[in-house]
């Protein structure tokens, strides 16, 4: 067979007719209704339309896609990733919209939810009707959740929720925000119905990346919430950090959707862009460039399909969700730097996407869990000691 230079490794063979026809789909969305208009968005600082869209990606079926039931897709982890690489080629924040929406706020309903709440919101949120928000980070807690200040106390059969959380996807947009908190009894999550008194979420501005996306504060001042909001599933970290490994994993496939962008950007930018008489393709160093871009990138999205492959067969480990996302998110910054150089002042241009892409990037390299924790999550593992505290 010939050698593709879109797909070197042959890892298009890996996948099922039912696994193209899902990357397919999403690519021709994102080609359509985003990438004609992202460098504006970005540039703008917003994401206008944002509830179209999602309503556009519920009825692709890429809200909560591999859940089962509730309106939800039932999609295989592999497809969801093959997903999130296409919406991330477009760009992060669009991926981020789905990811917090599926991964975050509907399955920690879906997961650790009652039957009402599922079916109070699940539906909704799967058609894109209802956006939803994930509240964990606060202000001054970030890699330490267990330190977090958010607090609920029984009054009655009622809880009463005060506190803040910070750099929240969607909050400003959502119908419903899942919020983590202190109790007597351990941390819970609430589903907590975005109209309540007590309760707002100020769009955070003057941001340098993810500036087309939606990011908020919440603002929880006295909030009464039903003795029927907290999620009846969980108690203590392990519902938050069970979200967040379903989360990362979607970004370990995003993250090498960017990485694709931008390496053909920079192929393309190479066979075309003369100095001294030829395409600077024809270097050794540019070629260097993007033979080493190619490898990291392929490697990057075989390592994705390998996590996805496991977790479809119930085998996948939190650790090895944090190896995927600290090697493909590193990865994907560099191949983004790298091809900058080769488009070199035009790199900066949103003209072409590259600089969006390391921009946005900055952002997924910390947020879901910073490079030195999943660092240590991994040295945790590898030697069993524990070096978090």
């Amino acid at each position: 067979m010939p050698f593709v230079p879109t797909d070197p490794l042959g890892i298009d063979e890996l996948l099922s007719p039912e696994d193209l026809a899902v990357r397919d789909t999403v690519r021709g969305w994102a080609a359509d209704r985003v990438l004609p208009h992202i460098a504006g968005w970005y540039e703008s600082g917003e994401l206008p339309g944002i509830r179209e869209l999602a309503r556009e990606l519920g009825a692709l079926g890429a809200l909560g896609m591999s859940l089962e039931g509730y309106g939800c897709a039932g999609a295989s982890a592999v497809q969801y990733g093959l997903a999130c690489l296409e919406l991330e080629a477009a760009d992060s924040g669009i991926r981020s919209l789905v990811s917090v929406q599926g991964s975050l706020a509907m399955y920690a309903i879906w997961k650790y939810g009652s039957e009402e709440q599922k079916q109070r919101w699940l539906p909704g949120m799967a058609a894109g009707e209802l956006i939803g928000c994930f509240g964990l980070t606060e202000p001054d807690v970030g890699s330490d959740p267990a330190a977090m200040r958010t607090y609920a106390k029984r009054d009655g059969t009622d809880w009463v929720l005060n506190g803040r959380k910070m750099w929240i996807t969607n909050g400003s947009v959502a119908a419903v925000a899942v919020v983590w908190a202190q109790t007597d009894e351990g941390i819970r999550g609430f589903a907590v119905p975005t109209d309540s008194a007590g309760f707002s979420a100020p769009e955070i501005k003057h941001k340098w990346s993810l500036r087309a996306s939606v990011t908020s504060e919440l603002v929880m001042d006295d909030v009464r919430l039903p003795a029927d909001a907290v999620l009846p599933g969980v108690t203590g970290l392990k519902g938050p950090l069970g979200c967040l490994s379903h989360a990362r994993y979607g970004i370990v496939w995003g993250a090498m959707g960017a990485a694709r962008a931008s390496f053909e950007a920079a192929l393309g930018y190479a066979k075309t862009r003369e100095q001294f008489g030829r395409p600077i393709g024809g270097f050794q160093l540019t070629q260097a460039k993007l033979a080493d871009m190619a490898l990291e990138l392929h490697k990057g999205i075989l390592l994705a399909h390998h996590l996805g492959r496991r977790m479809d067969a119930g085998t996948l480990r939190p650790e090895q969700i944090s190896f995927g996302k600290l090697n493909n998110v590193r990865e994907a910054i560099d191949i983004c730097r790298t091809a900058r150089t080769i488009l070199g002042a035009n790199g900066i241009s949103l003209e072409y996407p590259v600089m969006r892409h390391a921009t946005n990037l900055e952002s997924v390299l910390t947020y879901e869990g910073t490079v030195e924790m999943h660092q240590l999550v991994l040295g945790k593992a590898l030697t069993g000691l524990d070096a978090f505290r």
